[in-house]
């Protein structure tokens, strides 16, 4: 069995999967201020009378460390950053304690300046002073030779000791290249550092204490998983893990070919994403969160604050909904109107309060003076014209760059869905009302109020594996992975191909992967000739393998609806 919970921002999902579909679901009110109590309530419920040694495992997928960068909860944190000549490492600072030395390495990884120890050594005082115990470094080219990260954070731990809860790295972040992109990525690894170690260790102490020894994963970004404790080393990654849940529910409901608009509307927001012939658009550099523009791998994906529980008022004599959200609906016991209130008004939902529903639709058709069912219709009407418009606007967006899918690059390809899918709570109803109001042809997937938490639950682990090559030097590398060995000058493009296979399942394995349930792929091969004179003097090389996002293999009845 496989257990997936999906934290939302009003309710959190969980599930109870068996070979044969769906054994069981619950939705726990999400407790902003208390999300471990939120998750381990969910484990709780979910587990009750199961005997854990038939339990897989779990899946989580969890808004903690995006809302810790969205809410702008700082810790502090210190930043060592060396750029070298060319660019100006200040240009891209995140924080107070952020700081510029100096040492150059070059784009092929041949140091150009060395490391001042005289220069760092004052950098430790400070951070000590201010008891910092977090720390990001980064180098410009890193990840071509990460001497000089490893050389600072030698200086660190030699004059400061254990000081450090954790010093991150930016070569072991991403494989990437984007000095500025690396920086931000290093940072945020930092900053919500604390918090997911926390998280992890409530998560494990509680299921220990109820005596559940439960392998838990947790859900990326990219629509992919980790164990547990591989997120430790590298919590920026669960960034957005809700979105991408919502995208692996519904991807096995999409048609087999063309474009395919995924809608996920709870009570707080609506995300959505494209899907390609089933396939997952890819942010290609990066996502974007708050000011930050950072290298984590993630799907192409979009949260507007709009949901059932959204807060409706009247400004300037129209109609406003979100982004905020004052707690549930007033039928539930909320204060302020919502879209759900005016779902009980047009008698469309009857579990509630529908006087107390009545009484905040009223309060705002007054303004505008027209009948409570009136304004309920406008409410409505109005949720679905901005969801439509954020999602033209996204579309918009993803057609003025290159497309990418977790396969492979769509050239030229301008995306323009015809169909939508529809996940979440208040899903029947928006579907029914969008269907009439659009050209879209509009349907709800099964199962849709805890899709989310079944498409965590069925997807694979996924990782990825950068690697360089310079025959010239004689070195093939993958710092990202702790990777350097010689070559000699014949080392090929196909060498280093499967060279970043080998790691690339090492990787996958260390992480949590199934052995047997690995689907691999070259996302990116590249070789530039390298010229003296007349004459080639060596190859620059460059590939990128990963692990295809999908679903565990053994569950796709499950994820096609089949017996759920």
């Amino acid at each position: 069995m496989i257990i997936g919970l999906d934290v939302g921002g009003t309710h959190t999902d969980v599930v109870l999967l068996g070979k044969n579909g769906l054994i069981r679901d619950f939705k726990v009110r999400t407790a902003p201020e208390d999300l471990f109590q939120t998750v381990l309530t969910g484990l709780e419920k979910i587990t009750e009378g199961i005997n854990p040694a038939e339990i897989k495992r779990a899946v989580l997928s969890t808004t903690l460390t995006t809302n810790a960068i969205v809410q702008k909860k700082d810790q502090p944190v210190g930043m060592i950053v060396a750029g070298g000549p060319g660019i100006d490492p200040e240009l891209f600072r995140t924080n107070a304690d952020y700081y510029c030395v100096g040492g150059s390495v070059d784009h092929r990884g041949r140091e150009i300046t060395p490391v001042s120890r005289e220069e760092i050594i004052p950098i430790v005082r400070k951070l000590k002073e201010k008891g910092i115990r977090t720390v990001g470094i980064v180098g410009k080219f890193s990840v071509r030779n990460p001497a000089h990260e490893l050389k600072i954070r030698e200086i660190l731990t030699e004059t400061s000791g254990d000081s450090y809860d954790r010093i991150f790295m930016g070569h072991r972040i991403s494989g990437n290249l984007s000095f500025p992109r690396r920086i931000a990525t290093t940072y945020l690894n930092a900053l919500v550092f604390p918090l997911h170690k926390d998280f992890f260790k409530a998560v494990i102490q509680s299921l220990a204490q109820k005596g559940l020894k439960i392998p838990i994963h947790i859900l990326k970004a990219d629509g992919g998983t980790m164990n547990f404790a591989s997120s430790v080393d590298f919590p920026g990654q669960t960034i957005l893990s809700g979105p991408a849940a919502s995208v692996m529910g519904a991807t096995a409901f999409a048609p087999a070919k063309g474009e395919c608009l995924v809608l996920d509307i709870g009570g707080t927001t609506t995300d959505m994403a494209i899907l390609l012939d089933q396939v997952p658009l890819l942010a290609p550099q990066g996502i974007d969160i708050g000011n930050f523009r950072t290298l984590i791998r993630s799907l192409e994906t979009r949260s507007i604050g709009i949901g059932g529980d959204s807060h409706v008022r009247v400004e300037n004599g129209e109609i406003r909904i979100g982004p905020e959200r004052t707690g549930p609906a007033m039928a539930y016991g909320g204060s302020v109107p919502t879209p759900t209130d005016a779902f009980f008004v047009l008698d469309l939902i009857q579990d509630g309060d529908r006087t107390a529903a009545l009484e905040g639709i009223q309060s705002v058709a007054s303004e505008l003076g027209k009948t409570a069912e009136e304004t309920a219709s406008e409410i409505f009407d109005r949720a679905c014209e901005i969801i439509f418009s954020q999602a033209r606007s996204m579309m918009e967006a993803i057609n003025r760059k290159p497309v990418y899918t977790i396969h492979e690059l769509q050239e030229g390809l301008q995306v323009s869905p015809k169909t939508v899918l529809i996940l979440g709570g208040p899903a029947p109803y928006f579907a029914q009302r969008m269907n009439e109001i659009s050209d879209y042809d509009v349907s709800v997937i099964p199962r849709w109020k805890v899709a989310n938490a079944i498409g965590a639950a069925l997807a694979r682990t996924t990782c990825e594996v950068s690697l360089f090559a310079d025959t010239q030097q004689e070195i093939a590398a993958a710092p990202e992975e702790d990777f350097k060995e010689s070559v000699n000058r014949s080392f090929s493009q196909e060498d280093a191909v499967q060279k970043a296979f080998a790691l690339l399942r090492q990787k996958a394995v260390r992480i949590g992967a199934d052995a047997d349930d690995l689907e691999t792929e070259v996302t990116e091969s590249q070789q530039f000739n390298m010229v003296r004179g007349f004459y080639t003097t060596g190859r620059n090389i460059r590939v990128k393998v990963q692990i295809k996002p999908g679903l565990i293999k053994g569950y796709e009845k499950i994820a096609q609806g089949i017996a759920i």
